[in-house]
């Protein structure tokens, strides 16, 4: 009897299961973004001769990135710490190129960056469709990705309403996220660009190359 029981229970939970792994996440998107997975969505990428282009176009698809601080824990003291964090350039079609985060007092890293701003940056398009769609690995050249160095900083009022807008249009659930973490807007000040987008080694783009783009 628990086997035709099992069957059944499992026929009807297929078809939901399905459902919740196709979903796009909560958070990629907003009214207005849509999901950069979808293949017709995620603009193409810039020819990879423009490395200041694919730059920018790298920071304006991804919706989250890895930042790498200086430690303050005991444990790993002056040590290299990474963490996960969701950002966001603009709203889509009008990124800045800035890199800006949501942060909390709360958060590891922000304690090592209170004693050390200085951070890197690094976002792939691997969080995209792109390198799937391809069959690039996320380790290859061809799946191109760029490293970020500089200071961060809080924004200020004057930037800090576009920052926001352009963080809660990506990931609405931030709005939603509790008050009492006093979370505040950051953005990353960059002094260095690393592209890796084929091979041979990373291209150098200046910060003043990547700002002069301009992206839609």
């Amino acid at each position: 009897m628990a086997g035709p029981v099992r069957a059944v229970l499992a026929a009807l939970l297929a078809p939901v299961l399905v459902a919740l792994l196709v979903a796009p996440a909560w958070g990629r998107g907003g009214a207005g973004h849509g999901d950069w997975e979808l293949g017709a969505l995620l603009p193409p990428l810039p020819p990879r001769e423009d490395a200041a282009r694919v730059a920018r176009f790298v920071t304006h698809v991804c919706d989250w990135g890895a930042l790498a601080t200086i430690s303050t824990q005991a444990a790993v003291l002056g040590q290299p710490f990474a963490d996960v964090l969701s950002l966001s350039d603009g709203p889509p079609g009008a990124g800045s190129g800035v890199p800006y985060f949501y942060l909390s007092p709360l958060q590891q890293s922000v304690g090592n960056l209170q004693a050390n701003p200085g951070a890197t940056l690094t976002m792939s398009l691997a969080q995209t469709d792109f390198c799937r769609k391809h069959g690039f690995d996320p380790q290859s050249p061809l799946c191109a990705h760029i490293i970020l160095a500089g200071t961060v900083t809080k924004v200020n009022e004057t930037e800090g309403d576009f920052a926001k807008q352009s963080l809660f249009i990506r990931h609405p659930e931030m709005k939603s996220w509790p008050s009492s973490h006093n979370w505040f807007v950051a953005k990353l000040n960059i002094t260095n660009i690393w592209l890796l987008d084929y091979f041979g080694g990373p291209k150098i783009v200046t910060p003043e190359e990547y700002y002069n783009v301009t992206f839609q």
